[in-house]
């Protein structure tokens, strides 16, 4: 198997699902979404997508229950515009790299104002 398959199909996923998420799933607890990364197998069996969602840790809870109850619908509208062999079982994962992020330039901010007020 080509050893760029995977991130090709790995994007395409990432698209697709985004334009589902965004235009098609009418679910009131769907917030503002980003979907931010997919991992896919080696294989193509098994697909982790990560999203990230403002607000609080209640409304990203409400967010993952919202696409895990759109996954049918959403795997079978993935099948029907890309193309594979086997349609990857998607897992739905919160990206909290903002947050670690966040907290991190946070920290480095109140380093350097101690560090001017020394």
């Amino acid at each position: 198997m080509s050893t760029q398959r995977p991130g090709r199909v790995q994007e395409a996923l990432r698209q697709e699902i985004s334009r589902i998420v965004q235009n098609e799933v009418k679910d009131p607890r769907l917030g503002f979404i980003t979907i931010t990364n997919v991992e896919i197998t080696r294989d193509l069996r098994y697909a982790k997508v990560y999203f990230s969602v403002l607000g609080e840790s209640k409304d990203k809870r409400l967010t993952l229950k919202a696409l895990n109850s759109a996954k049918g619908y959403m795997k079978n509208l993935i099948s029907e515009r890309i193309k594979l062999r086997f349609m990857p079982e998607i897992v739905f994962k919160i990206d909290e790299s903002f947050a670690d992020t966040k907290k991190i330039t946070d920290i480095l901010d109140n380093l350097k104002k101690e560090k001017r007020d020394d």
